[in-house]
């Protein structure tokens, strides 16, 4: 009898449990029809990437996006494997001011990790996981044009002077996943290294891009960057200027930011700040209304 009882109770919880999948499923739909045909860019790199599991997520949930007819434009840095590579030939890594010193043998490991390995790892995460993705680097056909960052001597490190969209669209019209690794090229062919996050937000902006989502290791904005409970869910662009006179946007949160407002100035919807530690976070952002994360956009009217 307590056998019978026990197989009840079992099948009932998994019954429970399939309705509960079937009301989030449910509850998703609003928003797969809102994003349905759309384009998201999503900035992947940094520390986010260091974590395996949390990786597998991450890509899980892009496929999971493009198998829903959201037309996904993963946009990566490789800081990690930059440096893992350049311990290997004994050369120390240096920044300034947050950016990495981009001299000729720094430049040709940039390239080496970001156009190779780190994107080819991507772009073989994603075919095993049945989508099919297109490895670019922002060199090829001039995806990304740039010149010399002005200001502190970075040596190879670049500003974007242009993005020209149409490989990137060209790869999404044939249903392919584009992986866009974040180097650049001038005129004369001189290549450099591009802060990913700024890629990201030149790449959504000129493709009019729905959402911009870039995944980092950390909540959002804090107001208290000790208290990870003090996090400011939405910014409107306008007032950033006012969080940075206050300090609430400081140190390495500002170029991230300024990256958001870049976007929104430039046609993106909207602009988010997520947390890649949490499982599944792309899901939660793009496919309910509660969002995860800080959402930056413009102020109506």
């Amino acid at each position: 009898m307590e056998i019978i009882v026990r197989k009840r109770k079992r099948e009932n919880d998994m019954k429970i449990d399939a309705i509960q999948k079937a009301e989030i499923l449910s509850k998703a739909l609003p928003f797969i029809q809102k994003y349905s045909g759309k384009i998201v860019v999503v900035k992947y790199g940094g520390n986010a990437m260091k974590n395996e599991e949390l990786k597998q997520n991450v890509i899980t949930d892009i496929v999971l996006l493009s198998e829903i007819g959201i037309h996904v434009v993963l946009v990566h840095g490789g800081g990690p494997e930059i440096n893992k590579m350049l311990g290997k030939i004994g050369k120390e890594s240096k920044f300034v001011n947050g950016l990495r010193y981009t001299d000729d043998e720094t430049m040709d490991i940039v390239q080496m990790v970001l156009a190779g390995k780190t994107n080819k790892d991507l772009v073989s995460l994603i075919n095993q996981k049945g989508a099919k993705a297109v490895g670019i680097c922002g060199m090829d056909a001039n995806v990304i044009t740039a010149k010399k960052l002005p200001g502190d001597d970075l040596g190879y490190v670049g500003a974007i002077t242009g993005v020209n969209p149409q490989l990137i669209l060209d790869v999404i019209e044939k249903g392919y996943i584009p992986v866009v690794a974040s180097v650049g090229c001038d005129t004369n062919g001189h290549s450099y290294n591009i802060n990913a996050d700024t890629a990201a937000a030149s790449v959504a902006g000129c493709l009019g891009a729905e959402n911009m989502i870039l995944v980092s290791d950390i909540p959002g904005v804090l107001r208290d960057p000790k208290d990870e409970t003090s996090l400011i869910q939405k910014i409107y662009v306008e007032d950033i200027h006012y969080l940075k006179d206050a300090g609430i946007i400081s140190g390495g949160m500002i170029p991230k930011v300024e990256c958001c407002e870049t976007a929104i100035t430039h046609s993106v919807k909207k602009a988010v700040i997520i947390d890649g530690r949490v499982p599944h976070s792309l899901l939660i952002e793009i496919l309910s209304e509660e969002g995860i994360g800080t959402m930056f956009e413009k102020k109506e009217g």
